[in-house]
């Protein structure tokens, strides 16, 4: 056989192995795609949200003393000192161990920069971290901490305990669910379609608590009239997300 014929062969196959692919690949992809279609339902996304303001039931709050002296075993033992009759008032109020919980110790040397750096006395600092449900003697526990000596008092938080936010749970749920169900109906509605079922759902929930106060001091003459202190209210919501089966 002559090299042209040669070559218009090699050619002619080559065509023809083209084609052969181009079909198979063709009817792969028309296999998926009726495959996908049959399989695989229709579907539409919606969230549904529900929220409500709660009054919060517990706080936080920061209570310290700083102390400074000529030496650090002095600086130590007065905080210290302070810090054992802050705690005895704070247990007078009716606040239990569990409620109290040290946060931060510490002592360091004050230096004075005149020229060259020299160490002119110590400072020590001792706090706790009061988390409570007594929210009425709130008042109490900053006016009664300040006149034991605390001088480092705030950084006051509300928030809603996770055994509150239970007992609100179901109810946001529901008000959630009926939300997203109202909306996916609306939008079906208006696409044409019809609701059939429910694939997938998720659901968050999160509060946002209010911060009253930040660190500030806190002299015993400044606490003769009392404290007032209001909790306020905290948002308490639920989200849900679903994922409707349509046809």
């Amino acid at each position: 056989m002559s090299q042209g014929n040669n070559n218009n062969m090699a050619y002619y196959v080559v065509i023809a192995l083209t084609i052969v692919l181009v079909l198979m690949a063709a009817t792969i992809y028309a296999s998926s795609q009726a495959g996908y279609t049959k399989d695989t339902p229709n579907t539409i996304q919606m969230n549904g949200k529900a929220e409500m303001m709660v009054v919060p039931d517990t706080a936080q709050l920061s209570i310290g003393v700083v102390i400074q002296a000529p030496t650090s075993s002095e600086a130590t033992e007065e905080s210290a000192a302070i810090m054992s009759t802050v705690i005895e008032e704070l247990k007078a109020l009716g606040l239990e161990d569990r409620e109290i919980q040290t946060s931060y110790v510490s002592v360091y040397p004050v230096y004075n920069y005149d020229g060259k750096a020299t160490i002119e006395g110590y400072s020590a600092s001792n706090s706790v971290q009061v988390t409570t449900t007594k929210l009425d003697v709130l008042g109490d526990i900053i006016d009664k901490s300040a006149a034991a000596g605390a001088n480092q008092i705030g950084g006051i938080s509300f928030t809603v305990s996770d055994e509150k936010q239970k007992e609100l749970r179901e109810e946001l749920i529901d008000e959630a669910v009926t939300d997203a169900s109202s909306k996916a109906d609306m939008l079906a509605s208006s696409l044409g379609v019809r609701i059939i079922g429910v694939q997938t759902s998720s659901i968050s929930d999160s509060t946002q608590p209010r911060i009253y106060y930040d660190m500030m001091e806190s002299p015993k003459e400044e606490v003769a009239m009392g404290t007032p202190v209001e909790p306020g209210e905290s948002r308490v919501s639920m989200s849900v997300y679903v994922t409707y089966i349509i046809e």
